[in-house]
């Protein structure tokens, strides 16, 4: 850990050079309390991924993000992996699900949220909102089968507001005046403004409608297995929270990064290819550098175009390399890109290392089936 200019905390080894110049630049404005890097960090739009900015009345649309409200959910079924026959499943999961770019949801439940007065600050969003609702994306987003120590099945799933979301970051970012970019000053909008209320109320709507696509998703599956869900974990990780640190009250953005608050659980995704973890975050003076937040994946280590190559050139990653790998720890496949493969990513338990002090390990999941979109291009950013 590393502490920088009095108020940044930084996890990781190495660290990104370009997330370490996005996480100073966001960290400027005279509203940033505190600032943190959790260890899965890499460069995002404006604000780095893994990144913890805690504002004074203030709220930053860039650093929560496109993908608002994106976050990991996992259930616990009744049922033991050995009694399910994981090909048929995923074959079920991957044909009854909606994967990929600008997908509707034919199968889309009615819900409350779309009762919320909300969305009079985007009522041009709504249809489109109605028609996505549980579908999952694309990029790095998915619906895994997993096995726990005790040989229980897992279902988890990673995915956000879809097209919605995109949509009110959009345009927020707009109406604020913000410049478009990777290496970008990230806007930032004052709680005592109309434009910054309406943008709070209008990703709140964002996160409700996340949650509620990944509940009909682990319902969904559980429903296609004809099993129950007995326990789960649920968790935001691109959004703004309202709390209370050392007697201040702020508001907290994490994007790709998990609230992990003394017994707080969560659910920890690595690659397509290793085990994922549900965690706890548990009391240390660490934790207060670091906002009480951990990692939400085991972060990137190559870009996308450069595991999977552009223009006819080949990239880092070979077909061959990722079935490989897939194949030694007996995973299913279905859909997904060189861009998702093991290798573009880095180690999970040597990224959790790092935050060792300030959660637990409470379940390691080994994934049984991956389902993911095929390889394309996700305008929803991060």
């Amino acid at each position: 850990m590393k502490i920088l200019e009095g108020k940044i905390t930084i996890w990781g080894d190495p660290i990104d050079a370009g997330a370490l110049i996005q996480i100073q630049l966001s960290s400027r404005p005279d509203e940033v309390v505190r600032a943190a890097l959790c260890a899965d960090h890499h460069k995002g739009y404006a604000v780095p991924i893994g990144g913890v900015l805690a504002y004074d009345n203030a709220v930053s649309p860039s650093g929560v993000g496109y993908d608002i409200g994106c976050g990991n959910k996992a259930v616990k079924l009744n049922v033991q992996a050995k009694d399910i026959d994981i090909p048929s499943v995923m074959d079920l999961i991957f044909s009854n699900l909606s994967f990929g770019i600008g997908r509707i949801n034919d199968r889309a439940p009615e819900h409350a949220l779309f009762d919320d007065v909300a969305w009079s600050i985007v009522p041009e969003l709504k249809d489109k909102a109605r028609q996505q609702l549980g579908t999952i994306g694309s990029g790095n987003h998915y619906v895994d089968l997993f096995e726990d120590e005790e040989g229980v099945l897992w279902v988890g799933v990673h995915f956000g507001s879809r097209g919605f979301g995109h949509g009110v970051a959009t345009k927020f970012l707009k109406l604020g005046g913000a410049k478009d970019g990777m290496d970008v000053e990230p806007l930032v909008l004052s709680l005592n403004t109309s434009l910054g209320l309406d943008y709070m109320e209008a990703m709140r709507l964002a996160g409700e409608y996340a949650y509620a696509g990944r509940d009909w998703v682990c319902l969904e599956v559980s429903r296609l297995l004809g099993a129950r869900i007995v326990d789960e974990v649920h968790n935001h990780h691109n959004y703004a929270w309202r709390e209370n640190h050392e007697g201040r009250d702020l508001i907290v953005v994490r994007k790709g990064a998990t609230p992990a608050f003394p017994g707080q659980r969560g659910f920890i995704g690595g690659s397509m290819g290793e085990n994922a973890v549900i965690v706890e975050g548990v009391e240390h003076p660490d934790h207060v550098l670091g906002l009480y937040s951990t990692v939400h994946g085991a972060g990137r280590v190559m870009s996308r175009t450069a595991a999977k190559g552009k223009k006819g050139l080949p990239g880092l990653i070979s077909e061959a390399d990722m079935v490989g790998w897939l194949e030694r720890v007996g995973v299913e496949l279905r859909g997904a890109g060189l861009d998702e493969a093991p290798q573009a990513y880095k180690r999970l338990p040597e990224v959790l290392a790092h935050h060792a002090d300030t959660i637990r390990i409470i379940h390691t999941l080994r994934p049984l089936g991956v389902a993911m979109a095929g390889n394309q291009y996700d305008p929803y950013k991060d």
